[in-house]
């Protein structure tokens, strides 16, 4: 009887405890394992948690303006949207015809792959992701100006499949001179690729004309590849870009020429090792060769040297040269020179050219190809910066500043 007692004196006090928490707090609220109560959750009637209901995300084509006219043809196209990275651009003609571009999900824009037609309607049709079974879609219309009055031609002094040396500079020539204001905008448009790769920059050689050069020489039988995309972009004054380029080449072996006034000779490097070391006669004092890098600029197997117009009278001459190969504009040459090969490796006699023996000049030429280096010392002048491709006769850091970058 005594342990009942107890029983039933335990089994009361829980039923009491039960009964008071039941009528604290907040009455008839529910517990949060009931379906109630807690901050930010929804409950159905009978019970059971529920998720808030998924907005649609909002797209929009803001830039350019719906129905905007006379838009440029390389125009960047700007959309807005809650979801960025689930959305899709699309830009077709008005025959359907879609545009090529590359869309930039962080910065929601659509960039064509090149100008767009002028004087053309286009439609932009930005979609994002579904919604409770809903397209979210919006479009928008534009039309680029027409093709304007004052085109600037655009060219490069190389072609396709052209192989040359390491020293050769790409090379950009316009029809028109490039306001300073304009350079920079011109650069971020003209795209190296060069295999393997290497550290390069633009420089600027006159407003007509800009030069790309590696750090260093290119390495051997690189693969380059440059894109010139300058159709419909601004160049000044009411000038646009006629069109784009691009051009595929390859640099071929590393040949690197280098003579030293002190020696009188031209020690010949093929992809770092010597292969060559041949006599020359540099330019004497009345008319000194130019000390620098130079590369070779054209090639004539036979030509006529005539000074006769640029010389006083009785000092101009008209001479049948061999094997001639140009590295300055002002009348360097390295070219064969049978007339002095007694003196070649011993005095200079040349009006500042390097001269070479008749076999020689026969081996170099056949060997040497546009854009392959020279570098000379020790002469009484310095190459002036411009007098031939002189890319190379600057320090990186000095060649950098050309750049409008």
């Amino acid at each position: 009887m005594k342990t009942w007692g107890i029983k039933k004196a335990a089994i009361a006090l829980v039923a009491a405890s039960v009964l008071l928490a039941s009528g604290c707090g907040d009455g008839d609220k529910k517990s949060s394992w009931e379906g109630g109560g807690q901050p930010g959750s929804s409950a159905a009637p009978n019970g059971e948690a529920t998720t808030p209901e998924t907005l649609p995300s909002t797209v929009a084509v803001s830039s350019p303006a719906a129905e905007a006219k006379n838009v440029q043809a390389i125009a960047p196209i700007k959309y807005e949207s809650e979801s960025p990275d689930d959305t899709t651009v699309k830009v077709t003609d008005a025959k359907g015809n879609e545009v090529e571009g590359t869309l930039d999900k962080d910065g929601k824009t659509f960039t064509p792959a090149k100008a767009l037609a002028w004087g053309t309607k286009f439609t932009v049709t930005v979609t994002g992701p579904e919604a409770d079974g809903k397209t979210n879609t919006a479009t928008s219309t534009f039309t680029t100006m027409a093709k304007p009055a004052k085109l600037i031609r655009v060219s490069s002094f190389m072609g396709d499949g052209q192989t040359v040396g390491v020293g050769m500079p790409l090379i950009i020539r316009f029809g028109r001179a490039i306001p300073e204001d304009f350079r920079d905008d011109v650069e971020r448009r003209m795209k190296v690729t060069a295999t393997p790769a290497q550290e390069g920059t633009w420089h600027w050689t006159s407003p007509t004309e800009v030069h790309y050069r590696t750090k260093v020489y290119w390495k051997a039988n690189s693969k380059v590849f440059y894109k010139v995309a300058l159709a419909g972009v601004p160049l000044g004054n009411g000038y646009y870009g006629r069109s784009d380029l691009t051009v595929d080449l390859k640099i071929g072996r590393e040949f690197i020429m280098t003579v030293s006034n002190k020696t009188k000779q031209m020690t010949v490097k093929q992809n770092g090792k010597v292969i060559k070391t041949i006599p020359v006669s540099l330019g004497k004092k009345s008319t000194p060769s130019s000390s620098g890098t130079m590369v070779v600029i054209e090639k004539k197997k036979h030509t006529i040297f005539d000074t006769t117009d640029e010389l006083p009278a009785g000092e101009g001459y008209k001479t049948p040269i061999d094997f001639a190969q140009r590295i300055t504009w002002s009348g360097q040459f390295i070219h064969a020179a049978p007339w002095s090969e007694g003196k070649q490796g011993k005095v200079n006699v040349s009006h500042g050219c390097v001269n070479v023996s008749e076999k020689m000049g026969a081996w170099l030429f056949d060997r040497t190809m546009m854009g392959d280096p020279i570098t000379v010392s020790g002469t009484e002048e310095k190459l002036k910066n411009g007098n031939g491709w002189t890319d190379w006769n600057m320090s990186w850091e000095e060649y950098k500043k050309g750049s409008y970058l």
